[in-house]
Protein backbone atom coordinates (compact mmCIF):
# COMPACT_ATOMS: atom_id res chain seq x y z
CA UNK A 1 0.00 0.00 0.00
CA UNK A 2 1.45 3.37 -1.12
CA UNK A 3 0.63 6.40 0.12
CA UNK A 4 1.81 10.28 -1.11
CA UNK A 5 3.19 11.46 1.61
CA UNK A 6 3.61 15.24 -0.11
CA UNK A 7 -0.99 15.14 0.08
CA UNK A 8 -0.60 13.38 3.46
CA UNK A 9 -1.23 16.03 6.65
CA UNK A 10 0.92 15.13 9.60
CA UNK A 11 0.23 18.37 11.59
CA UNK A 12 -1.41 16.82 14.48
CA UNK A 13 1.34 14.45 15.46
CA UNK A 14 4.45 16.51 14.15
CA UNK A 15 4.85 19.86 14.89
CA UNK A 16 5.42 22.16 11.14
CA UNK A 17 9.14 22.15 10.92
CA UNK A 18 9.01 18.62 11.46
CA UNK A 19 6.51 18.22 9.18
CA UNK A 20 8.10 20.12 6.04
CA UNK A 21 11.16 17.57 6.59
CA UNK A 22 9.44 14.18 6.98
CA UNK A 23 7.13 15.53 3.32
CA UNK A 24 10.97 16.66 1.61
CA UNK A 25 12.47 13.10 2.46
CA UNK A 26 8.93 11.73 1.08
CA UNK A 27 9.38 12.44 -2.32
CA UNK A 28 12.88 11.53 -2.58
CA UNK A 29 12.21 8.45 -0.77
CA UNK A 30 11.34 5.38 -3.66
CA UNK A 31 9.14 4.07 -1.00
CA UNK A 32 7.15 0.63 -0.17
CA UNK A 33 4.45 -1.29 0.26
CA UNK A 34 3.32 -1.58 4.25
CA UNK A 35 1.44 -4.17 5.18
CA UNK A 36 -1.31 -4.22 7.98
CA UNK A 37 1.27 -6.19 10.70
CA UNK A 38 3.70 -3.48 9.58
CA UNK A 39 2.00 -1.08 10.35
CA UNK A 40 1.12 -2.14 13.40
CA UNK A 41 4.22 -3.00 15.03
CA UNK A 42 5.54 0.43 13.82
CA UNK A 43 2.17 2.37 15.91
CA UNK A 44 3.46 0.23 19.06
CA UNK A 45 6.96 1.32 18.92
CA UNK A 46 5.75 4.83 18.34
CA UNK A 47 3.64 4.64 21.77
CA UNK A 48 6.71 3.12 23.64
CA UNK A 49 8.82 5.65 22.56
CA UNK A 50 6.59 8.47 23.46
CA UNK A 51 6.03 6.64 26.82
CA UNK A 52 10.03 6.44 27.10
CA UNK A 53 10.29 10.02 26.58
CA UNK A 54 7.08 10.88 28.98
CA UNK A 55 8.72 8.77 32.03
CA UNK A 56 12.21 10.03 31.46
CA UNK A 57 10.62 13.71 31.75
CA UNK A 58 9.06 12.64 34.94
CA UNK A 59 12.32 10.72 36.07
CA UNK A 60 14.49 14.23 35.56
CA UNK A 61 11.75 16.30 37.54
CA UNK A 62 11.53 13.50 40.34
CA UNK A 63 15.76 13.51 40.31
CA UNK A 64 15.68 17.23 40.63
CA UNK A 65 13.44 17.69 43.33
CA UNK A 66 15.03 15.39 45.16
CA UNK A 67 18.20 17.10 44.39
CA UNK A 68 16.82 20.29 45.76
CA UNK A 69 15.57 18.65 48.81
CA UNK A 70 18.88 16.99 49.84
CA UNK A 71 21.90 18.73 48.07
CA UNK A 72 20.76 22.08 46.82
CA UNK A 73 23.91 24.14 47.09
CA UNK A 74 25.37 21.00 45.18
CA UNK A 75 22.77 20.60 42.05
CA UNK A 76 23.64 24.54 41.52
CA UNK A 77 26.60 24.15 41.34
CA UNK A 78 27.04 20.68 39.09
CA UNK A 79 23.80 20.24 37.93
CA UNK A 80 21.48 17.97 39.41
CA UNK A 81 22.19 15.14 37.55
CA UNK A 82 25.68 15.36 37.85
CA UNK A 83 25.21 15.84 41.29
CA UNK A 84 23.34 12.69 41.32
CA UNK A 85 26.21 10.52 39.99
CA UNK A 86 28.48 11.70 42.23
CA UNK A 87 26.14 10.74 45.67
CA UNK A 88 25.59 7.75 44.26
CA UNK A 89 29.18 7.03 42.93
CA UNK A 90 30.53 7.49 46.47
CA UNK A 91 27.80 5.78 48.34
CA UNK A 92 26.06 8.43 50.89
CA UNK A 93 25.82 11.94 50.89
CA UNK A 94 28.05 12.11 53.94
CA UNK A 95 30.77 9.89 52.05
CA UNK A 96 30.92 12.47 49.14
CA UNK A 97 31.54 15.34 51.70
CA UNK A 98 34.38 12.93 53.63
CA UNK A 99 35.91 13.05 50.26
CA UNK A 100 38.82 16.10 49.51
CA UNK A 101 38.71 17.99 46.78
CA UNK A 102 41.36 16.42 44.28
CA UNK A 103 39.30 12.70 45.03
CA UNK A 104 35.65 14.90 43.47
CA UNK A 105 37.41 15.36 40.83
CA UNK A 106 38.99 12.07 39.39
CA UNK A 107 35.70 10.29 40.89
CA UNK A 108 34.34 8.05 38.54
CA UNK A 109 37.77 8.08 36.61
CA UNK A 110 39.60 5.66 38.84
CA UNK A 111 40.39 3.01 36.30
CA UNK A 112 42.58 5.51 34.45
CA UNK A 113 44.49 6.60 37.44
CA UNK A 114 45.76 3.13 38.58
CA UNK A 115 46.37 2.55 34.62
CA UNK A 116 48.94 5.87 34.87
CA UNK A 117 50.22 5.51 38.48
CA UNK A 118 50.92 1.50 36.99
CA UNK A 119 52.83 2.85 33.96
CA UNK A 120 54.11 6.22 35.47
CA UNK A 121 51.99 8.17 33.05
CA UNK A 122 49.85 11.77 33.11
CA UNK A 123 47.09 10.77 35.58
CA UNK A 124 43.82 12.35 34.21
CA UNK A 125 42.54 15.49 35.30
CA UNK A 126 38.21 14.96 35.51
CA UNK A 127 36.25 12.34 35.42
CA UNK A 128 32.33 12.63 36.27
CA UNK A 129 32.46 16.28 36.84
CA UNK A 130 33.39 16.51 33.34
CA UNK A 131 29.83 16.01 32.51
CA UNK A 132 29.08 19.55 34.44
CA UNK A 133 27.84 23.04 32.46
CA UNK A 134 30.75 24.90 33.94
CA UNK A 135 33.39 22.58 32.46
CA UNK A 136 31.44 21.76 29.09
CA UNK A 137 31.76 25.17 28.21
CA UNK A 138 35.28 25.97 28.50
CA UNK A 139 38.13 25.92 26.41
CA UNK A 140 40.27 22.51 25.72
CA UNK A 141 43.16 23.92 27.72
CA UNK A 142 41.19 25.68 30.30
CA UNK A 143 39.14 22.46 31.24
CA UNK A 144 41.60 21.00 33.22
CA UNK A 145 41.90 24.14 35.71
CA UNK A 146 38.13 24.60 35.06
CA UNK A 147 37.18 20.75 36.75
CA UNK A 148 40.17 21.56 39.85
CA UNK A 149 38.19 24.69 40.48
CA UNK A 150 34.62 23.49 40.53
CA UNK A 151 35.97 20.36 42.31
CA UNK A 152 36.94 22.65 45.40
CA UNK A 153 33.87 24.56 45.31
CA UNK A 154 31.64 21.37 45.23
CA UNK A 155 33.61 19.67 47.95
CA UNK A 156 32.71 22.80 50.07
CA UNK A 157 28.80 22.33 49.17
CA UNK A 158 28.44 18.74 49.43
CA UNK A 159 29.62 19.29 53.34
CA UNK A 160 27.25 22.08 53.65
CA UNK A 161 24.65 19.92 52.39
CA UNK A 162 25.38 16.88 54.55
CA UNK A 163 26.11 18.77 57.66
CA UNK A 164 24.56 22.15 57.55
CA UNK A 165 21.67 22.93 59.70
CA UNK A 166 19.88 25.48 57.37
CA UNK A 167 19.27 24.92 53.53
CA UNK A 168 19.36 27.86 51.60
CA UNK A 169 21.31 27.91 48.32
CA UNK A 170 23.57 31.50 48.75
CA UNK A 171 26.47 29.33 49.19
CA UNK A 172 25.99 27.81 46.04
CA UNK A 173 25.13 30.60 43.81
CA UNK A 174 27.91 32.65 45.15
CA UNK A 175 30.11 29.81 44.26
CA UNK A 176 28.81 29.68 40.50
CA UNK A 177 29.04 33.39 40.08
CA UNK A 178 32.62 33.48 41.34
CA UNK A 179 33.27 30.76 38.87
CA UNK A 180 31.83 31.91 35.66
CA UNK A 181 33.40 35.24 36.28
CA UNK A 182 37.09 33.73 37.29
CA UNK A 183 36.98 31.56 34.20
CA UNK A 184 35.92 33.97 31.74
CA UNK A 185 38.42 36.03 33.10
CA UNK A 186 40.99 33.47 32.32
CA UNK A 187 39.58 32.60 29.11
CA UNK A 188 40.55 36.19 28.10
CA UNK A 189 44.13 36.11 28.70
CA UNK A 190 43.82 37.39 32.15
CA UNK A 191 46.33 37.31 34.79
CA UNK A 192 46.12 37.65 38.52
CA UNK A 193 47.89 40.75 39.86
CA UNK A 194 50.44 40.05 42.81
CA UNK A 195 50.42 43.37 44.44
CA UNK A 196 47.78 44.99 45.00
CA UNK A 197 48.78 48.35 44.38
CA UNK A 198 47.57 51.59 42.73
CA UNK A 199 48.72 53.16 39.39
CA UNK A 200 51.89 55.62 40.18
CA UNK A 201 53.15 54.30 43.33
CA UNK A 202 56.42 53.66 42.91
CA UNK A 203 57.94 51.03 45.84
CA UNK A 204 61.30 51.17 47.33
CA UNK A 205 64.07 48.62 46.19
CA UNK A 206 64.48 46.09 48.92
CA UNK A 207 68.06 45.97 50.54
CA UNK A 208 68.84 43.46 53.04
CA UNK A 209 72.15 44.76 54.90
CA UNK A 210 72.67 42.45 57.16
CA UNK A 211 74.71 43.17 60.43
CA UNK A 212 77.75 41.73 62.14
CA UNK A 213 76.89 41.28 65.48
CA UNK A 214 79.42 40.22 68.57
CA UNK A 215 78.34 38.15 71.73
CA UNK A 216 78.35 40.30 74.68
CA UNK A 217 79.85 38.77 77.83
CA UNK A 218 77.98 41.36 80.10
CA UNK A 219 74.24 40.38 79.24
CA UNK A 220 74.97 37.22 80.79
CA UNK A 221 75.47 38.09 84.60
CA UNK A 222 72.80 37.27 86.83
CA UNK A 223 72.43 38.41 90.77
CA UNK A 224 74.84 35.20 92.08
CA UNK A 225 77.35 36.34 89.32
CA UNK A 226 79.96 39.38 90.01
CA UNK A 227 81.29 41.61 87.87
CA UNK A 228 84.73 41.38 86.99
CA UNK A 229 85.59 44.96 88.13
CA UNK A 230 84.23 44.08 91.57
CA UNK A 231 86.65 40.69 91.79
CA UNK A 232 89.71 42.69 91.07
CA UNK A 233 88.89 45.53 94.03
CA UNK A 234 88.19 42.58 96.50
CA UNK A 235 91.72 41.00 95.59
CA UNK A 236 93.57 44.20 95.82
CA UNK A 237 92.24 44.99 99.05
CA UNK A 238 92.80 41.49 100.23
CA UNK A 239 96.54 41.77 98.81
CA UNK A 240 97.21 44.96 100.38
CA UNK A 241 95.79 43.67 104.04
CA UNK A 242 97.86 40.54 104.24
CA UNK A 243 101.03 42.51 103.28
CA UNK A 244 100.35 45.13 106.47
CA UNK A 245 99.52 42.46 108.72
CA UNK A 246 96.04 43.00 109.03
CA UNK A 247 93.65 40.39 110.52
CA UNK A 248 90.45 41.25 108.70
CA UNK A 249 89.41 42.61 105.09
CA UNK A 250 86.42 44.13 103.90
CA UNK A 251 84.48 43.08 100.84
CA UNK A 252 82.38 45.50 99.31
CA UNK A 253 79.06 45.06 97.78
CA UNK A 254 77.86 47.26 95.11
CA UNK A 255 73.89 48.13 95.43
CA UNK A 256 72.29 50.69 92.43
CA UNK A 257 71.99 53.37 95.85
CA UNK A 258 74.54 52.70 98.18
CA UNK A 259 77.74 50.60 98.97
CA UNK A 260 77.50 48.09 101.76
CA UNK A 261 80.53 47.14 103.85
CA UNK A 262 80.61 43.30 104.38
CA UNK A 263 83.38 42.23 107.27
CA UNK A 264 84.97 38.51 106.75
CA UNK A 265 87.93 36.99 108.69
CA UNK A 266 91.27 35.66 107.68
CA UNK A 267 93.00 33.43 109.38
CA UNK A 268 96.51 35.59 110.52
CA UNK A 269 99.64 34.26 112.83
CA UNK A 270 98.76 35.06 116.15
CA UNK A 271 101.28 37.41 117.87
CA UNK A 272 103.22 36.02 120.83
CA UNK A 273 101.68 38.59 123.18
CA UNK A 274 98.38 37.12 124.54
CA UNK A 275 96.98 40.53 123.51
CA UNK A 276 94.39 40.18 120.77
CA UNK A 277 93.94 42.88 118.30
CA UNK A 278 91.26 45.30 118.26
CA UNK A 279 88.74 44.99 115.71
CA UNK A 280 88.92 48.55 113.38
CA UNK A 281 86.68 49.75 110.65
CA UNK A 282 87.83 50.86 107.16
CA UNK A 283 86.45 54.25 106.71
CA UNK A 284 85.66 54.94 102.75
CA UNK A 285 88.53 56.65 101.26
CA UNK A 286 90.99 56.32 104.48
CA UNK A 287 93.87 53.83 104.36
CA UNK A 288 94.85 51.85 107.46
CA UNK A 289 98.18 52.47 109.13
CA UNK A 290 100.18 49.45 109.56
CA UNK A 291 99.87 48.64 113.89
CA UNK A 292 103.16 48.98 115.45
CA UNK A 293 103.40 45.88 117.66
CA UNK A 294 104.90 46.75 121.38
CA UNK A 295 108.09 45.71 122.00
CA UNK A 296 108.95 43.82 125.25
CA UNK A 297 112.68 44.21 127.20
CA UNK A 298 113.78 40.66 128.02
CA UNK A 299 115.31 40.46 131.49
CA UNK A 300 119.08 40.33 131.84
CA UNK A 301 120.31 37.27 132.97
CA UNK A 302 122.54 37.33 136.03
CA UNK A 303 125.64 35.65 133.98
CA UNK A 304 125.79 39.13 132.07
CA UNK A 305 125.89 41.29 135.47
CA UNK A 306 128.98 39.34 136.57
CA UNK A 307 130.80 40.04 133.51
CA UNK A 308 129.87 43.57 133.75
CA UNK A 309 131.16 43.93 137.30
CA UNK A 310 134.84 42.42 136.45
Amino acid sequence: MRTNASSTDFSDLLPEELEEQVKEAAEISMGTEISEEDIENIHFLAEQVIEISDYRAQLYEYLKNRMMAIAPNLSILVGDLVGARLIAHAGTLINLAKHPASTVQILGAEKALFRALKTKKDTPKYGLIYHANLVGQASSKMKGKAARMLAAKSALAARVDALGEETSVALGTEHRAYLENRLRFLEEGGQRKISGGKKGVKFEKYDNKSEVRTYSAAADSTAKKRKHSETVEIEQVVSIQVENGEPKKKKKKKNSESVVEEETTIPVDEPENDETPKKKKKKKGVKEEPVEEATVEEPVSEKKKKKKAK
